[in-house]
């Protein structure tokens, strides 16, 4: 059966029907006439006669032609296909003035192309080719500008660019007189892609500098804003975002350089800054647009910090500035709930975008169904695979791998079989993840036979087994805890001619630290670095985690502050894993100023770190601070988990405060979360230390009425309230309920049996 998305109305605020162009980003452009003609100084004049460009000479620098055409519609420059240029003597690239050179321009709806780079869904319209009276006669002129890169050369260094250099010059020798009366009737774009092509090398962005100060000085382009605009774009992908701050203060901030800062933050991963930007554009009167937002969003997901709650802040802002939501900004708004792990949102929005009647990008879909496989929602992820087919689309290996990552994580070997089938079928050839991930069914299903059968296939099929399938046939011992056939692994990858990488790495370190062996943790990790491999966050977050769940809270201190002292940027399980180890030393103060940090570089708290600290503080008795957090998590606009609730449940049993319990219960009905046996054995802890074994009881009862069974813990528990009460003839009848119920005796229970057993016997 297929699970059809219910078109949704748009949100309050959002159009439907987002096609339209910022009109406060029109550029200017003079279009004057070019006339074929060069400058020459006449002998014994002191005037220069007035031509576009010296006479031809010998040996010459070849110069720069014009082939495409660019029109003026509406105030807005439109661009019909690329300006292209012809390479100089000295390096020099005019590169095309496409709308793609920076974050700003009109947006693409609808385009097909699955991946799309940051800057990369712009485009020109080609609607008006009939519009021959906004033709500029751009076609036939050429223009040389290595006269003036030659002079800005040897004229101009890095410590000359500076305010007074754009003065209105008060002398001029004869040289510098004659390039700007050369190049005075040069047109805007012209300079923007000169300056675009100097800015293409990290070396040459002083000249760039150089050629935007000696305009400004003649006063040659009446567009600096627009330079300006492409120096910050520059500095901003050169990870010089101190210096492209720096360069916006020599202009006034308009809708373009927000533009383009707002981008420099994004690529810079700098997200406090970029909202700071928008609301200061906001303040000036400016309205925010959909690419500020994009380019927000996406850098994210680039940096794998794509959070629902700064994802559902982002849309408050986006719906408060009433912005007209257009396809590229829906999709990486999709994209992003979908890998913040929000299912639910990106599933609603993707019902707005289908409801609107606007297409989706296959790349999203495909994102979402991953996500769906991950959170083991397969009927979803089918139904969406299935309406992909419907419409048209043909899924390629990415789709199928996302479909059949749902159902081995869920456990559904023939499903998982059958798309491998499918995908014969279809002509789609399966690739390294294809087969690494029916590996991993297999390994889950313990047919390690089949699994080897795989490898085989995968030589047949001429697909080289790759470090990420041993990964996941090492994942699947550990899983199994058989930690010791790490090695064993080894040594058939170094046999197959595989090198470790990165992630076989990364699991080999996890593999050791769940089973407790630091030593051959540290091991891995030495020869990782040995063999020039970098590690990445997971890598460090392991090695912590692993030495504070062994109790070694220092050395997991030691390598928290190594992390950062190399450079490595910490993220939410990072921090999430040094504040559940300062919770466990209740070092309260460290606790505190980890959430502190952690704020500073943009990382907000997730649902996962407001659960650690409810724990940590439940466990300790502050139970202020655990319902503070709780607070404090609704007003971020985060959903509480079962989790959360059943951690605040369980430091209320373990103190016997059964009345605070029962609230915790209520409230977590209230927010909608269906009590689980977790919570329901906490809730009998603390009705059984608090010795009110009546209460227990109505609790085993209510699970009973509600189809939960109870397990061996519950009886346990049970059987442990009627001790604290005194109530040892009763253990028996429990002990057999137990039995009964298909539940097997645990150490504990035999434990309780004996005691209430003991106690019976002293009595009679």
């Amino acid at each position: 059966m297929k699970i059809r998305l219910r078109p949704l109305s748009p949100p309050k605020g959002i159009n439907a029907y987002p096609y339209r162009i910022n009109q406060h980003l029109s550029l200017p452009v003079e279009p004057p006439p070019l006339p074929s003609a060069s400058l020459s100084l006449s002998p014994g004049k002191e005037k220069p006669t007035m031509l576009l460009l010296p006479q031809p000479l010998p040996n010459r620098f070849p110069s720069i032609p014009i082939t495409s055409s660019i029109f003026l519609h509406q105030n807005h420059l439109i661009l019909q296909s690329h300006l292209s240029a012809t390479r100089t003597t000295t390096a020099l690239t005019a590169t095309n003035l496409t709308a793609s050179s920076l974050p700003y321009s009109k947006r693409h709806h609808g385009t097909s192309q699955n991946d799309v780079e940051d800057n990369d869904y712009y485009y020109a319209d080609d609607d008006d080719d009939d519009d021959d009276d906004d033709i500029l006669p751009l076609q036939s002129s050429r223009y040389d500008f290595t006269p003036l890169i030659n002079y800005l050369s040897n004229k101009i260094s890095i410590s000359s660019e500076s305010d007074s250099d754009s003065a209105s010059p008060t002398a001029l020798d004869s040289t510098e007189f004659q390039l700007a009366e050369s190049y005075s009737v040069v047109p805007g774009p012209l300079w923007h892609s000169l300056l675009k092509s100097l800015c293409t090398s990290s070396s040459s962005i002083p000249l760039a500098y150089a050629v935007v100060f000696w305009l400004q000085k003649h006063n040659l382009c009446f567009s600096f804003e627009l330079l300006y605009c492409i120096l910050i774009h520059t500095l901003g992908q050169s990870e010089k975002l101190h210096e492209a701050f720096l360069l916006s203060q020599k202009q006034n901030l308009t809708p373009l350089t927000y533009n383009a800062l707002i981008s420099a933050c994004a690529r810079n991963n700098d997200l406090e800054k970029a909202l700071n930007m928008i609301s200061r554009m906001r303040e000036d009167g400016y309205p925010s647009n959909c690419v500020d937002y994009s380019l927000i969003i996406r850098s994210l997901m680039r940096n794998n910090r794509a959070d629902s709650a700064i994802l559902r802040k982002l849309y408050v802002e986006i719906d408060r500035d009433k912005l007209e939501v257009d396809v590229q900004l829906w999709n990486d708004i999709i994209v992003g709930f979908a890998k913040a792990g929000d299912l639910d949102k990106a599933l609603e929005f993707l019902g707005v975008v289908q409801g609107s009647g606007l297409s989706v990008k296959t790349a999203t879909l495909v994102t979402v169904i991953w996500g769906l496989g991950n959170c083991c929602r397969t009927e979803e992820a089918e139904a969406i695979f299935e309406e992909m087919r419907d419409n048209g689309l043909q899924p390629r290996t990415r789709a199928y791998n996302a479909l059949l990552r749902g159902y081995v994580k869920a456990g559904l070997l023939r499903d998982a079989e059958f798309v491998v089938l499918e995908m014969e079928r279809s002509g789609v050839l399966p690739n390294e993840q294809t087969y690494s991930l029916l590996i991993d069914a297999y390994g889950n299903a313990e047919r390690w036979e089949s699994a080897r059968i795989v490898l085989k296939e995968m030589e047949a099929s001429n697909v080289q087994p790759n470090a990420y399938v041993f990964s996941r046939i090492l994942a699947s011992y550990r899983d199994k805890g058989e930690w010791q056939k790490t090695f064993q692994v080894l040594r058939e990858m170094e046999n197959s001619g595989v090198r470790p990488d990165r992630i076989f790495y990364n699991v080999m370190i996890d593999t050791f630290g769940k089973f407790s062996c630091l030593d051959h943790a540290m091991a891995t990790f030495d020869r990782m670095l040995s063999e020039g491999i970098e590690p990445d966050t997971i890598t460090w977050n392991s090695l912590i985690d692993c030495h504070c769940k062994a109790g070694k809270h220092d050395r997991a201190e030691e390598l928290f502050e190594e992390m950062m002292e190399k450079g490595y940027m910490p993220c939410n399980t990072t921090f999430n894993i040094m504040i559940n180890s300062f919770g466990d030393q209740e070092r309260w103060d460290d606790v505190k100023n980890l959430l502190t940090n952690m704020r500073s570089q943009g990382l907000l708290p997730n649902a996962v770190t407001y659960t650690t600290l409810i724990d940590i503080y439940g466990k300790s008795g502050r139970f202020d601070d655990a319902i503070e957090c709780l607070d404090d998590m609704k007003a971020a606009g985060l959903k509480p988990s079962s989790t959360m609730y059943n951690a605040l449940l369980n430091a209320y049993a373990q103190r016997g405060l059964s009345d605070k319990a029962v609230s915790a219960f209520w409230a977590m009905r209230d927010d909608g979360l269906k009590p689980s046996l977790l919570a329901l054995n906490s809730l009998i802890n603390a009705f059984g230390r608090d010795r009110r074994d009546v209460e227990a009881f109505v609790v085993l009862q209510y699970m009973k009425e509600n189809d939960l069974k109870p397990d061996v813990v519950t009886y346990t528990t049970l059987m442990k309230s009627l001790i604290l009460v005194e109530k040892f003839d009763k253990v028996p009848s429990v002990y057999e309920e137990m039995i009964l119920s298909g539940c097997t005796p645990d150490r504990k229970a035999r434990a309780m049996l004996r005691s209430a057993l003991k106690y019976m016997k002293q009595t009679l």
